[in-house]
């Protein structure tokens, strides 16, 4: 890719012209919306779920999108397009838009809208058979009665500081719990356990976010004739799982071998966290909006 084309309020322009003010309020306030989003083999993976969750999130935050979802999509398909995509990360972003120093977001006259896609590859593949070294933190979840975790926000600082710790223990991902102990997700994925071949994971009421690809391994484990229960679970159950993964747009679905100086089942990735990764990677090609004519 020659030239990198970012779409920035109803045009195309160039990464180095792709400018947002300093008044922005996504900026000043992180007061906004985002999105990730994968493109495989040309498919923007689970376009309408994405979108949907954007438009619930902004809803939830009072925030009025000019565009229509079909405007939002192709506005995507044309930035894939522009940079000759055909598998990558999209980044979208709705900010509250430009406005005063002051925190009333009725100073903000109109929502910025950025559309951003890139190559991503977070881990290496070996990553997938091996599995993660994760570790549990001191930092909390936010309480979902002060910033709701459905709402996919633009102030991300809590999953920063958490990622932080992680950081400072050498390790590859992080598992924050909620202020009564209770296990939520990673530092920007959903988790998952494995315990005598039924699957555990948090409900999302804990504080966890709703993730897209969460929901998509939820509906693989109905196909697949896996037993899955939404329950809380706290450290504990994570210690002696018979497998540990965690699930996200940007990791899809990768093993923990080790938490906390706890070797997890076999110290690598289990079977079912293959096979689930493996019918995975069947789907996000078919599963979504194709951006190329065939």
């Amino acid at each position: 890719m020659s030239e990198q084309w970012i779409y920035l309020d109803g045009q195309y322009v160039t990464k180095e012209n792709a400018k947002v003010s300093v008044f922005d309020h996504g900026f000043l306030y992180g007061d906004g919306i985002f999105e990730g989003i994968r493109i495989y083999d040309g498919n923007i993976f689970k376009c309408a779920e994405h979108l949907g969750r954007l438009y619930d999130s902004a809803k939830s935050i009072g925030l009025v999108i000019p565009l229509a979802q079909d405007e939002i999509r192709e506005a995507m398909a044309e930035t894939i397009r522009r940079n000759d995509m055909r598998n990558g990360y999209i980044r979208l972003v709705v900010s509250r838009g430009v406005g005063n120093l002051g925190l009333d977001p009725r100073r903000c006259a109109n929502p910025t809208i950025l559309i951003i896609v890139e190559q991503l590859a977070i881990y290496p593949e070996e990553a997938y058979i091996n599995g993660l070294r994760a570790v549990s933190v001191s930092q909390r979840r936010n309480l979902p009665d002060a910033l709701n975790p459905k709402i996919k926000s633009l102030n991300y600082l809590n999953n920063i500081l958490v990622k932080m710790q992680s950081n400072f223990a050498d390790a590859d991902e992080a598992i924050m719990m909620n202020a009564q102990g209770y296990v939520t997700e990673g530092s920007g994925d959903n988790i998952f356990i494995v315990k005598n071949n039924v699957i555990y994971t948090p409900p999302c009421y804990l504080g966890a976010l709703e993730g897209i690809t969460r929901l998509a391994i939820i509906e693989l484990c109905e196909t697949l004739g896996y037993k899955l229960k939404e329950e809380p679970f706290t450290m504990h159950d994570v210690y002696i799982a018979d497998e540990v993964f965690f699930t996200g747009t940007a990791a899809e679905v990768i093993a923990a071998r080790e938490i906390d100086g706890r070797v997890i089942g076999s110290g690598q990735a289990g079977p079912i966290t293959l096979k689930l990764l493996e019918e995975f990677r069947k789907i996000v090609s078919l599963d979504g909006y194709k951006v190329w004519e065939a």
